[in-house]
């Protein structure tokens, strides 16, 4: 919408973003959940700060849709949302660069007869190029693909396009500069980079994130993840999401998902309607759009710089990793092969023991401390052991510091009446727990102990959620496969909500884990499970 209230078309580039969900038994799972959750903001602090950013917007010229072009796919530019994210973390990027290299200068480079200053000049000299090889890993378009995308996504990309940055900035100095740069100086820039860029990023999205409205999406069709979909849109803040409405041929889809019907795709005028309602993105179920009517809906939303993400109806079991083929021009998914091969178990357990070993010493003093805080607050031992099925159904007991009263297994069956969930036992306010372990509970401190759970063999630092006898019983048929992995103290179910998940989607958390498990996936999990825990998301 142009300032004089007149509305106009632009051209953009669309993308589309394949969703997964989960096993076909829920319809609660969707791509959502699967996906890097955005980091938690606040929404929009004022109108005025809305309103300055879209006059930031509006003040970006854009070309007029050509008449000529009406039936291409491709634009040529991106929308005003995706222009200033794209340019804003360029800029992050330049500075984070910048900053780096002036320090790694200061401390290192200053040798040779030539001061830091000459060499920190000389590395400025490579931002622009550091910008140009930043967007050939893809580090600027991602945001437009995907529904949800973090900062930790861009970490492999980064830490890739670094290693090379810093190869080609050696050979610069060795040609152009008037000394070679000290391979210290190289070391040093590539460490304070990588750390710079991903907290410059990950301030840059948070910002622009709060700064702006949600963006408007519109469902095209319907399907079994639609609403969950929906769901996790609405269930989820931080992702600035807001569904406004949905085109479909069935009277009562709407009502079903909770939205308002407006209209069938055969009927509205799809580019009209979505300027109307200053659509952003829209969200297509394959289920009712065939592929002609899908090329029409691509069409539809380039004309107006709407991105597109299509949402699978035969894909619900495959999870995040799943390839992209193309066999002479003809698409093919393929599927994440349900393979894991000696070395890949090695590595998992090399990161097991490396990553328990060191934090068992670190933890050492703390634990100390809570025992005695323990003893202190009320009778009995420090420790709660409990039975827990471990892998392929083996048993084998979970060590917690206690948190509740001696006799607290005695009430569960008493308790599970008020439970919120009848698969387990979930109480807003459980009476058992005393005044240590609540605050225990609140900081996750109380799994500590199950380091040696994870030295031992019995438990992983990442995997599926260990449960008790009386829970496992009741997963069944294809969900058994969450057992072919050692259970974890972290996974895919404690990072996006712990309690606040019901059992049966935690179940089916768990079979996309193990179904799509890779070593770069675990240290994604460890490194979100931190800002979990100091937010106490879903803490119980």
């Amino acid at each position: 919408m142009s300032k004089d209230g007149t509305e106009t078309q632009r051209t953009d580039a669309f993308s589309s973003a394949a969703s997964f969900a989960g096993p076909p038994a829920s319809p609660r799972f969707s791509s959502v959940t699967g996906s890097a959750p955005m980091p938690d903001v606040a929404p929009v602090g004022t109108e005025a700060q809305e309103a300055s950013l879209d006059a930031a917007f509006d003040s970006h010229p854009r070309p007029r849709a050509d008449p000529s072009r009406a039936g291409m796919l491709v634009a040529r530019g991106y929308g005003r949302r995706d222009w200033f994210l794209r340019r804003l973390l360029a800029v992050s990027d330049a500075v984070c660069l910048a900053l780096a290299m002036a320090v790694a200068m200061a401390l290192v480079a200053g040798a040779r007869g030539h001061s830091w200053q000459e060499y920190l000049l000389y590395g400025l000299i490579t931002l622009p190029a550091w910008v140009v090889l930043f967007k050939l890993y893809g580090l600027y378009e991602r945001d437009a693909k995907r529904l949800s995308h973090s900062t930790l996504d861009d970490l492999p990309s980064l830490f890739h396009g670094l290693l090379l940055g810093c190869l080609l900035m050696w050979c610069w100095f060795v040609v152009v500069a008037p000394a070679k740069l000290m391979f210290a100086a190289i070391l040093a820039f590539g460490a304070l980079a990588m750390v710079l860029v991903l907290a410059g990023r990950a301030l840059a999205r948070a910002g622009f994130l709060r700064l702006v409205s949600p963006e408007r999406v519109l469902l095209i069709g319907t399907g079994k993840t639609s609403g969950a979909l929906i769901e996790k849109m609405r269930a989820r803040a931080s992702l600035r999401l807001e569904p406004i409405g949905m085109v479909s041929c069935a009277e009562d889809a709407g009502e079903a998902l909770g939205l308002p019907r407006l209209g069938c795709l055969e009927e509205v005028d799809l580019p009209g309607l979505m300027v109307k309602h200053r659509v952003g993105r829209v969200v297509v179920a394959d289920a009712e759009v065939d592929g002609e009517r899908l090329l029409g809906v691509l069409r539809d939303c380039k004309t107006v710089s709407v991105k597109v993400s299509l949402l699978p109806a035969t894909c619900s079991a495959l999870g995040p990793s799943v390839e992209v083929d193309d066999v002479q021009g003809v698409t093919v998914l393929g599927i994440n092969p349900s393979v894991l091969s000696r070395s890949s178990r090695l590595a998992k357990r090399g990161l097991d023991v490396a990553g328990a070993g060191l934090l068992s010493i670190v933890a050492l003093p703390a634990l100390m401390v809570l025992a005695v805080a323990i003893k202190l607050d009320s009778p009995g031992p420090v420790f709660f052991r409990q039975e827990r099925i471990g892998k392929e159904g083996h048993r084998f007991t979970l060590l917690k510091l206690r948190t509740m009263a001696v006799d607290a297994e005695a009430h569960r069956a008493e308790l599970l009446v008020q439970s919120k969930d009848l698969h387990w036992l979930h109480l807003e306010h459980d009476p058992r727990i005393t005044g240590v372990g609540r605050l225990l509970r609140l900081a996750s401190l109380d799994e500590l102990p199950q380091l040696w759970n994870v030295l031992k063999g019995d438990m992983s630092l990442v995997g599926p959620r260990p449960l008790v006898a009386d829970e496992d019983m009741m997963v069944d048929d294809w969900a058994r496969g969450r057992l072919d992995l050692t259970p974890g103290i972290t996974g895919l179910w404690q990072v996006l909500g712990r309690t606040s998940i019901p059992f049966e989607e935690m179940v089916k958390l768990d079979y996309l884990y193990v179904t799509n498990w890779s070593l770069w996936g675990d240290v994604r999990l460890i490194l979100r499970t931190l800002p979990v825990v100091l937010r106490r998301s879903g803490a119980n």
